[in-house]
C-alpha cells in the first residue's frame, strides 16, 4: 500500500496547488502523510454522509472536490459542525484531501470531465491558462561535482518537466578565472589565471522555487563564487484553462440538448433549466463545472450556442439572454443551469480512473453515489 504522502504527490502533479485560487484552501485537511492507504473514497463534498461512508468502507482517505475548511475557522471543537467532522475522521483513521479550483481548470479536471460527459468533441479551454512561470538556470561546474549538484538542485525543485525529473542539458567547455587578493579559491592560485575544464549545466525550475534552488546551488557548489545565469522563460498558453468549449457530433435544438444534459448528469431535486429560445440551433457548447456564471461573456466571445454551468443569477441571466433578443441576426447564446453538485460529479470518475491507472491493485478506489446537493425538494 502506498503512503498517503505518495498519493498526495501524485494528486499535486495532476492538480498543482499553485494553480488554485488565492482564496482557496486545497490539500490535506487532516491525516498523517506517513500512514499507508489501501482504500480511497471520492466524493464532491466532505459532509457527514460521505465521512460516514468512508468510515463504513474502511477507507483511509476521503478525496473530495470541495474543501472542508474553505472559510476561515478558529476552532475545530467537536461540538461545531466542521470540528465534529474532523474529529470523526481522525477517530476513524480517515484522512481528508481536497482538490478544488486547482482541479477545475486542470487537463483532466472538472470542466474537461463535464464536456466529455455531454459528448463534446474538439474540446479546448474557453480561456487558456498560461503555462506555469519558469526560470532556466545555467551554472558552470567542474565535471567531478556535476552529479552532486544535479541531485541538490533536483531536491530543491529544479529539473521537473511534466512527469520527468532530473531533466538537464550539459555542455563541456573551459572556464577561466583569476583569484584576486582576499579570495579563497577551491582550485587555483591568487594572482594567477586559471583554466579549468567545466560543464555548463542547464535546468528549468518553477519561478516560485527560485530562492531555494539558488540557495541549494550555492551550498552544493565547490566554488567560493558561483558563475551562473538565470533567465525568465516566456509564458505560453497551456492546454488547461477556464471552462471548456467543443462541438456536438450532430446539431440539435436547445430543448433537445437540455434533455440530454438532464439525462447525462446525475439526478437532483434542482434538475436542469434553460434560458433561451427552445428551438435555437445548438452545435457549439461551452461548459464550466460549478458556479461559472461570470464566464458567460467568455463563452459568448468564443461563439458558443449555449453555455452549461450552475448557480446562475437572475440579473446575469437577463443580461446574457433576454436583453439580447433582437440585437443580432440570430438568437443570443442560451444558458443551461444545472445543480452545482451535478456538474462537478463527473470528475470523480475521471480522477478515480487516473488513480487506478497509477496505483493499480495497490489501491481500492470507490466513487460515492450519495447525492450531497443541498437542495432536497422541487415543486415546478
Amino acid at each position: 500500500m502506498p503512503a498517503l504522502a505518495e498519493i498526495i504527490a501524485v494528486l499535486d502533479g495532476w492538480y498543482p496547488p499553485l494553480t488554485a485560487a488565492s482564496w482557496d484552501a486545497v490539500g490535506l485537511t487532516c491525516g498523517d502523510p506517513d500512514e499507508r492507504v489501501g482504500r480511497v473514497l471520492l466524493a464532491v463534498d466532505c459532509v457527514p454522509d460521505t465521512v460516514a461512508e468512508a468510515s463504513q468502507r474502511g477507507a483511509q482517505l476521503l478525496l473530495t472536490h470541495h474543501p472542508l475548511l474553505l472559510s476561515g475557522v478558529h476552532t475545530v471543537r467537536a461540538d461545531t459542525p466542521k470540528g465534529a467532522l474532523v474529529h470523526r475522521m481522525i477517530r476513524a483513521g480517515v484522512a481528508h484531501f481536497s482538490a478544488h479550483t486547482n482541479a477545475d481548470d486542470a487537463h483532466d479536471g472538472v470542466s474537461q470531465a463535464l464536456a466529455e460527459t455531454l459528448g463534446l468533441a474538439g474540446v479546448r479551454p474557453i480561456e487558456p491558462a498560461e503555462e506555469p512561470a519558469l526560470d532556466q538556470l545555467s551554472v558552470f561546474v567542474p565535471p567531478a561535482d556535476l552529479d552532486a549538484l544535479v541531485a541538490a538542485l533536483s531536491r530543491a525543485g529544479a529539473g521537473m518537466v511534466g512527469n520527468y525529473d532530473q531533466c538537464t542539458f550539459t555542455v563541456e567547455g573551459v572556464g577561466t578565472y583569476r583569484p584576486l587578493p582576499g579570495a579563497d579559491p577551491a582550485d587555483g592560485i591568487v594572482g594567477e589565471l586559471t583554466r579549468k575544464p567545466e560543464v555548463r549545466l542547464s535546468m528549468v525550475l518553477p519561478r516560485a522555487r527560485r530562492q531555494p534552488v539558488i540557495a541549494a546551488m550555492r551550498a552544493a557548489h565547490p566554488y567560493e563564487e558561483v558563475a551562473f545565469e538565470l533567465t525568465e522563460q516566456a509564458r505560453l498558453p497551456a492546454a488547461t484553462g477556464t471552462g471548456r468549449i467543443g462541438e456536438l457530433a450532430t446539431p440539435t435544438t436547445l430543448a433537445e440538448f437540455t434533455t440530454v444534459v438532464a439525462e447525462r448528469l446525475p439526478k437532483t431535486a434542482w434538475g436542469v433549466r434553460a434560458a433561451g429560445n427552445p428551438d435555437r440551433p445548438v452545435r457549439v457548447v461551452a461548459v464550466c463545472g460549478g458556479a461559472g456564471g461570470s464566464y458567460a461573456d467568455l463563452a459568448r466571445a468564443a461563439a458558443a450556442d449555449v453555455f452549461v454551468t450552475s448557480d446562475l443569477k437572475h440579473h446575469g441571466t437577463l443580461e446574457a439572454v433576454a436583453e439580447r433578443v433582437g440585437l443580432g441576426p440570430q438568437d443570443p447564446m442560451a444558458l443551461i443551469d444545472a445543480a452545482h453538485w451535478a456538474t462537478e460529479w463527473p470528475w470523480l470518475a475521471r480522477a478515480a480512473g487516473l488513480l487506478r491507472q497509477r496505483f493499480g491493485a495497490e489501491l481500492d478506489i470507490a466513487v460515492s453515489e450519495l447525492v450531497t446537493d443541498p437542495w432536497t425538494l422541487h415543486a415546478p
